[in-house]
């Protein structure tokens, strides 16, 4: 570490600051992302992402912030030990475990695909539970990526980093205008999956194997029109009781594990 001083005071201009990077406008502004957590902070780090200020408090660590603590001590980076008082002013978290960085956000490639290219699109969601839960979903499946699509989509914010538990960066998340985004889809001839209540074909008798982007709207707009005049088949999850629809992050599961079963068939795995 490159620098090590202390914040006991909760009027200090660097917790000001901490503070008011919780809005998306203050970390756009600075172009930084707060991340919290150690296993968050430690998915990062693996990912490539270079640290820009570290700050700590001993007294709250966990078993696996104390871990991590020796890698991150190794690291050429400034490093800030807060009161427990000042950690718990600047943190996220109702039981935060004393570690959070400062970093410039990660900007992953489009993936150069496959004939066996799995994609997860998502349009519009606004939740930050319900977009880390559908990532984290994704790392566990095994997509090849996942295109964020939408004005209101906020990656950098702290609850989405916290509920995907570091896997928005395991895998490349982009976020991409719809223009974009439909145009990469189909210069690569990616078969487009409109995941929609309205359709009459159950999730599990669809095709999903090859190259496919599995699409997904927000619970409350679903898919745009436009989105679902470009796919080349509509799924939908058949309910049987009086609830006429899933929460996104469970509909999104069905949907991604079917893919995922079927082309362990396909290979012959089980």
């Amino acid at each position: 570490m490159l620098i090590q001083e202390s914040i006991t005071s909760l009027q200090n201009a660097q917790v000001k600051r901490l503070v008011r990077l919780r809005t998306r406008r203050e970390r756009q502004a600075e172009g930084l992302w707060l991340i919290e957590g150690a296993r968050e902070l430690g998915r990062a780090l693996a990912s490539g992402l270079v640290f820009q200020t570290l700050y700590h408090c001993p007294e709250l660590f966990s078993d696996e912030a104390r871990e991590l603590m020796p890698t991150l001590e190794a690291l050429p980076l400034a490093a800030v030990r807060c009161t427990r008082e000042v950690f718990e002013k600047v943190s996220h978290r109702e039981n935060p475990d004393g570690l959070l960085a400062l970093t410039p956000p990660p900007s992953p490639a489009l993936p150069l695909p496959t004939e066996h290219t799995l994609l997860l699109v998502l349009m519009g969601l606004e939740k930050p539970g319900n977009l880390g839960a559908l990532l984290r979903t994704a790392d566990g499946v095994g997509v090849d990526a996942v295109l964020v699509v939408g004005e209101g989509t906020d990656l950098g914010n702290p609850g989405v980093i916290r509920a995907s538990q570091g896997s928005l960066f395991t895998q490349p998340v982009i976020a991409l205008d719809e223009e974009q985004a439909l145009t990469w889809l189909r210069a690569h001839a990616f078969t487009l999956v409109a995941c929609t209540p309205e359709a009459a074909l159950p999730y599990w008798d669809a095709p999903l194997t090859g190259r496919v982007a599995l699409c997904l709207g927000s619970e409350h707009d679903g898919l745009p029109a436009a989105w679902r005049d470009a796919a080349d088949l509509g799924v939908a999850i058949p309910m049987r009781g009086q609830a006429d629809s899933l929460n996104v992050s469970v509909a999104g599961a069905l949907v991604l594990y079917e893919a995922r079963r079927q082309r362990a068939s396909e290979r012959g795995r089980p």
